[in-house]
């Protein structure tokens, strides 16, 4: 018998089979899939409090999120960015700053849960973080395990201190890492475009920036010297191109909204109505303790998010652009599209849109706006009233830096 396992095994060897060396273990460096099939909606700590986070302060705004009624119009993630990280332990693993997060992470996570919400964690895929706490670069699939042990439900994933690192590697590596852990997490590649994400990141993240960071401008650029931040309309022009890469769990990343930071009202309904015609997640920025009633009503207009949360999933476009007042068109399900009028100028500008002149097929979606055939019933999703019908032009004067967003639906015959 012992005679016959020796002939087995050298005929196996001669074959070239390989016995007990590994070479059956293929690496998963995909995402998980069914998450974000509309772009997510929740909160960010970075543009309004940086560094300064605290398990006081993110259990507050989660309190918040609820209480304002933004958790009910669909905002579910609370996202902890940078700063949150204390050290790592003998084995590598990683803990939160002792000092701000005395009670851990799991226990904050359970709290956020228990309200109805996610958490979302952020990290890096160099050896630091952009505000110089540890990184993940060489520890992915350890801090997929803890931040899966932790009950995390996001992760944004930046790309500081990098060197020689190439994009679609690590990002492929901390998707497999999260796919090991075995807990579903929302992937945000945040490498800001830089590698173009959007040719390769479709099956490994659910999001992936396009830009550098967004700032509180409304229509400017802040230089920093090496880097430079975008104000919303610079932001929205770096789209351009993008949209054929976005859909149901793989979408185009803005950055964050500005909202609630200290734009006027115009700038900021301006803002996040353009941001909805673009099927961006929409993760607000502001301290939500304190927000007012102006910034509560342009955050939770629901009829608004219904417009980037429509499940069709098509990023919308810039259709045409007359005296710097630009028509953006977004296809919706159901054969309905929402409509965009944007004034970028310092005054007021009237709008004229003749519905039975324009025959509009979209390239993307290969849907139609056609008027001459089909009558759609207008509704103007920022005011009230009774809807309008395509069967009339359409006049508006709109206010300086300010929007005029309809939705047209077919109307029943």
């Amino acid at each position: 018998m012992k005679k016959l396992l020796t002939i087995i095994l050298f005929v196996i060897a001669g074959t070239g089979i390989s016995v007990g060396q590994g070479n059956n273990y293929v690496q998963d460096y995909t995402k998980y899939q069914g998450l974000a099939l509309t772009p997510p909606m929740g909160w960010n700590s970075w543009n309004k409090f940086a560094c300064n986070v605290d398990e006081e302060l993110i259990r507050k705004i989660a309190d918040a999120l609820v209480s304002s009624g933004m958790r009910d119009a669909g905002y579910v993630y609370i996202n902890i960015d940078d700063c949150w990280h204390g050290d790592r332990d003998s084995l590598g693993f990683i803990h939160p700053d002792k000092k701000r997060f005395p009670s851990g992470m799991k226990a904050l996570a359970d709290y956020i849960h228990s309200k109805g919400l996610k958490l979302g964690i952020y990290s890096d895929a160099g050896s630091q973080t952009c505000g110089g706490r540890p990184g993940s670069r060489g520890y992915e699939f350890q801090d997929a395990q803890t931040y899966a042990k932790w009950g995390v439900d996001y992760l944004k994933y930046d790309w500081c201190n990098t060197e020689g690192l190439q994009a679609e590697g690590a990002y492929k590596t901390i998707a497999a890492a999260l796919k090991k852990a075995g807990r579903p997490i929302v992937l945000s590649i945040c490498e800001w475009g830089s590698s173009k994400p959007w040719t390769w990141a479709k099956n490994i993240g659910h999001l992936w920036r396009t830009t550098g960071d967004i700032y509180n401008c409304f229509d400017c650029i802040e230089d920093h010297g090496t880097w430079k931040s975008w104000g919303v309309m610079q932001i929205l022009e770096k789209q351009d191109g993008l949209r054929q890469y976005a859909g149901p769990g793989h979408w185009n990343d803005p950055d964050m909204l500005e909202v609630g930071n200290g734009m006027p009202v115009n700038e900021a309904r301006a803002h996040f109505s353009m941001w909805c015609m673009i099927a961006a997640p929409l993760i607000a920025g502001n301290d939500l303790r304190n927000m007012n009633e102006e910034t509560k009503a342009v955050l939770t207009r629901r009829e608004v998010i219904a417009i980037d949360q429509d499940s069709l999933g098509v990023q919308g476009y810039r259709y045409s652009v007359k005296d710097s007042v630009e028509t953006w068109l977004k296809p919706l399900k159901g054969g309905g599209w929402a409509v965009c009028f944007l004034n970028r100028n310092a005054s007021a500008k009237e709008v004229s849109f003749d519905w039975q002149k324009e025959v509009i097929t979209d390239s993307v979606s290969k849907l139609v706006l056609n008027a001459k055939s089909t009558t759609y019933a207008i509704t103007d999703l920022w005011k009230t009233g009774k809807p309008a019908s395509t069967k009339k032009p359409f006049k508006r004067l709109i206010p300086s830096r300010d929007v005029v967003l309809l939705r047209l639906m077919p109307a029943k015959k």
